[in-house]
């Protein structure tokens, strides 16, 4: 189970708004890193997303400290990281937010298993969007015995 996730934007404040409207949920500041906002759908399983301004680095602490934040201002704005998110708001309302802030909303089929909603937050980071129709989509792929099938079509990987 993954509980959270940090991404990077240029507008973080604006973007934990925009995220907490499409979860149906609450911004509120992250206090470990000052610019920074916690996105949370107060579900059972402590779900939340933290949005740092863009630049935000996680390094390791030396010794026995904790997480250190850096800034690089030469950080890339696209990332292989993203998310594949349940939502409980519709595929109309995600596609009105969207472009209401000018950002990629698209519905997409991934491979015939299952849909998502790519949601391009400020058009450079992608968050999959699961509306409930699309979640039980999801789910059923991503059961074991259907991952097992699925796996068994695939070509073996050379060690």
């Amino acid at each position: 189970m993954i509980h959270h996730i940090s991404v990077a934007v240029n507008n973080p404040k604006h973007v934990a708004q925009v995220l907490a409207e499409v979860w149906q949920g609450q911004m509120m500041p992250f206090p470990p890193h000052e610019g920074s906002y916690m996105v949370v759908p107060f579900d059972a399983y402590g779900t939340m997303i933290e949005v740092c301004p863009h630049g935000t680095e996680l390094i390791p602490g030396e010794g026995n400290e904790e997480i250190q934040f850096m800034f690089n201002p030469t950080a890339s704005h696209y990332t292989a990281t993203h998310a594949a998110i349940s939502v409980p708001t519709s595929e109309a309302k995600i596609k009105e937010i969207g472009e209401r802030e000018g950002w990629r909303v698209v519905r997409c089929d991934r491979g015939g298993y299952f849909e998502v909603i790519e949601f391009w937050v400020e058009n450079q980071l992608l968050i999959e969007l699961l509306p409930p129709e699309f979640a039980s989509q999801y789910l059923s792929f991503m059961q074991p015995e259907a991952l097992k099938q699925f796996a068994n079509t695939l070509e073996p990987v050379a060690a």
